[in-house]
């Protein structure tokens, strides 16, 4: 039998050492050449030439030019997720952004790392910049008595070798020990990417306690027995730490009625004075909330049938400006509750003022506004007539004196102290403004919001007359204001959400959107400390936010007279 099969074994190896039956396996055979005879005197079956493509493509590295596949990567073609932008959701969309940044990042380096070294060097820039440029130099290289040999000892991804002096010493370690009789220094592994305690450089054996580092769940020097599916840089860069924004509480910490509040967009009856009183306007009357001892006061009460549409007070917060439906302006003593002036001069409703120092501005819906001059008899001084419709919006900036104005004709006018010529005329925005704030970090920066048909924010710098930002909110811009403490803004919101959203100036994007309030926030103030604003809208509520940091540098004069000097220009 062993026989019978050791010859059909050479019978079927003859068969296969023939080149004359092609449609067998060739395994032993040479290949045939191109122009070898038998390709085109043997008529040999052909495999069907059709390709078929599968569903599923299966990468393969190999035979790939991975520096021009890192080139076209760089275009990032992440998700556009920014194609239906809207103002309500975009804290949710920067996140996404951001992770989808990182994840890009992270996978560039595992495809390409290898070959590619610019691969890598998003992971390492981000590192850096996270660890605030922690460079520290080698052992060798700020230790005495290590040699250049030594300075290349340690390798990454290399265990160190163990010393008989040293059997369990720490893979974090940094320090050297001496040996007897060799000038050379042993150091354990050493690196700059492994946190470790500082210690001095002049004294080795000084004791000196360690300080807690940040726990990390893994040695990331270890390449060789790392168990992650990723390279050390990545899971530095995974690791790091990440800037977290600044937590804002979202809900009012104290909630106040206020009934009969008005909900009239070109009004303005809140404002919160430097003596912590806050002015309330509710129909004929205005109250006075004290913030340190949260009592409630009525100032005054008007006659006549008369209506509360303005109020501002003047800087030290000790004397009340009170605009009319009838067109007056009067002026109160809060510490004596007493009216000491009114003055005339409009002929339909004060609906703006703005103080600078002892001038008096007022704006109305009969298109002027009129400059007046407190220390003098006189009801006013000039006049700016150059708004078409009524004046809804007044703010001066005291230390460059200059006056923004804006108006239901859609116009924002800057004035030059009582210059009745406007310094400039902005036309960009599409709806009345009423919103108007000048930043008190940055000279000449003014800020503006439009309302319904607009819905922007946009800054200008009126020391050139040109256009910074222009931000689409999403809804109407009833007010704005910056923080004293932080180069930070906030803008109240009409329909649809009746938002609140605080924002970082320049870069413009958004902190916090803080939501409540079921009619459109047509009012805003800011504390005297620079940490609190309150809201008023026409569901007739007063809410207190906690929005701003306190400030650093909050250091009062020691002084009263001190305190004067301080303000002089």
């Amino acid at each position: 039998m062993n026989n019978n099969f050791s010859k059909h074994s050479r019978g079927s190896l003859q068969s296969y050492e023939t080149p004359k039956s092609p449609s067998r396996s060739t395994r032993n055979v040479d290949p045939l050449r191109p122009n070898d005879p038998l390709l085109s005197s043997s008529p040999s079956r052909r495999r069907n030439q059709n390709t078929i493509f599968s569903d599923r493509y299966i990468p393969n590295r190999m035979g790939v030019d991975l520096q021009a596949a890192f080139s076209l990567t760089n275009e990032e073609v992440l998700p556009d997720i920014r194609s239906n932008r809207n103002a309500d959701n975009e804290i949710e969309i920067r996140k996404e952004e951001e992770a989808n940044r990182t994840f890009a990042t992270v996978l560039k380096a595992e495809l390409f790392g290898d070959n590619v070294p610019m691969a890598t060097a998003d992971l390492t820039g981000s590192v850096a910049s996270s660890n605030g440029n922690n460079n520290r130099a080698k052992a060798s290289n700020s230790r005495p008595g290590s040699t250049g040999a030594s300075s290349s000892i340690s390798t990454a991804g290399t265990p160190p070798r163990s010393s008989s002096s040293l059997p369990h010493l720490p893979m974090s370690a940094t320090s050297s020990a001496r040996q007897p009789g060799n000038t050379s220094s042993i150091s354990t592994y050493d690196s700059d990417d492994v946190l470790s305690t500082p210690r001095r450089k002049t004294n080795l054996f000084t004791y000196q306690s360690p300080k807690k580092s940040r726990p990390v769940s893994r040695d990331l020097q270890q390449e060789l027995y790392s168990l992650s599916p990723v390279r050390q840089e990545s899971q530095k860069f995974l690791l790091s730490p990440q800037k977290k924004a600044r937590a804002i509480a979202k809900v009012p910490y104290r909630v106040l009625d206020a009934p009969e509040l008005s909900d009239d967009f070109y009004l303005n009856l809140v404002d919160w004075g430097q003596q912590d009183v806050l002015a309330v306007g509710l129909g004929d009357s205005v109250y006075l909330w004290d913030g340190s001892t949260q009592s409630v006061d009525r100032l005054c009460n008007l006659s006549n049938k008369d209506k509360v549409t303005s109020l501002n007070w003047i800087g030290t917060g000790t004397h009340l400006a009170i605009g009319t439906s009838k067109g007056l302006v009067e002026i109160w003593d809060a510490t004596k509750i007493k009216c000491i002036r009114t003055m005339t001069g409009h002929s339909l409703r004060v609906s703006s003022l703005a103080w600078n120092e002892h001038i008096l501005s007022s704006g109305s819906r009969d298109r002027t506004i009129l400059n007046r001059d407190v220390r003098i008899e006189d009801h006013f001084v000039n006049k700016f007539e150059s708004h078409k419709q009524e004046i809804c919006g007044l703010k001066w900036n005291v230390d460059e004196n200059k006056l923004a104005s804006g108006g239901n004709d859609n116009n924002l006018f800057v004035w030059d102290g009582l210059n009745p010529k406007p310094l400039y005329q902005f036309t960009e925005h599409t709806a009345a403004v009423k919103a108007i704030a000048w930043s008190p970090h940055q000279r000449g920066i003014l800020a503006s919001g439009g309302g319904t048909a607009d819905k922007t924010i946009k800054t200008w710098n009126t020391l050139t007359g040109n256009m910074i930002h222009n931000v689409d909110t999403g809804s109407q811009v009833c007010n704005l204001i910056w923080s004293k403490n932080s180069n930070e803004l906030v803008s109240t919101h009409g329909y649809s959400r009746n938002q609140i959203i605080v924002w970082k100036y320049p870069s413009m994007q958004q902190i916090a959107q803080l939501t409540g309030h079921t009619y459109r926030v047509l009012y805003l103030s800011l504390s005297p400390d620079g940490e609190t604003i309150v809201t008023g809208a026409g569901d007739e509520t007063l809410r207190f936010w906690n929005v701003f940091e306190k400030n650093k540098n909050n250091d009062s004069p020691s002084s009263v007279l001190l305190g004067a000097f301080s303000q002089i220009r």
